[in-house]
């Protein structure tokens, strides 16, 4: 296998992208200035050394605590709980959530072998236990596996017994019934924070 075929291969294992659509890439990287196709893969090659999980919330980042969580500005009584660290940048960029995160890593897949102890559900409950949080919004896609997730998140937060248990909310279905996060507009997402129900 030639250099062309073996980067055409990584290319195509990336989501969204398929066979056609990786060799155009790897045709537009060689018409490039060498010096930028060299700093595309120094950043490429350091870029799981620079860029690590946050200890607190899950979310990517090259400082720890990254810097929501380490915002003092930020509304520490509420903890917004999402599926994977993208979807943090999705809530981010519409502007108008100002609490904290927590990263699940992924939803209750029982049949594919994602239980709870395979998310970060403990963390979470830990993070609940030792804080004044007063609202866990649940942010998780609605489909199957996200609306079971919720419900176990749910459970587990009354199974806390707090004097105080935070008020657990839920999106509110501006969101399409088996749509991504990642990919809705920045309207509806608006309006389903504004519209979250309590559980």
């Amino acid at each position: 296998m030639n250099a062309f075929d073996e980067l055409t291969n990584n290319f195509s294992r990336l989501p969204g992208i398929g066979k056609k659509s990786a060799i155009r890439m790897v045709n537009w990287l060689l018409k490039q200035d060498a010096a930028y196709v060299q700093k595309f893969a120094q950043n490429l090659g350091s870029l799981q050394e620079k860029i690590k999980p946050c200890s607190v919330c899950g979310t990517w980042t090259e400082s720890d605590p990254c810097p929501i969580c380490s915002n003092p500005l930020r509304d520490s009584s509420q903890i917004c709980v999402v599926e994977q660290p993208q979807d943090v940048s999705t809530i981010e960029a519409y502007g108008e959530y100002k609490g904290l995160y927590h990263v699940l890593g992924g939803l209750l897949r029982p049949l594919e072998g994602i239980g709870p102890a395979q998310l970060a559900i403990q963390p979470l409950m830990a993070r609940i236990r030792s804080s004044e949080v007063t609202e866990i919004i649940i942010a998780t896609n609605p489909t199957v596996e996200g609306d079971t997730t919720a419900l176990y998140l749910n459970k587990m937060i009354t199974e806390l017994n707090l004097p105080q248990p935070p008020k657990v909310t839920r999106l509110a279905t501006g969101i399409p019934v088996g749509g991504d996060l990642e990919y809705i507009d920045k309207r509806t997402l608006s309006l389903s924070f504004r519209g979250r129900s309590e559980f």
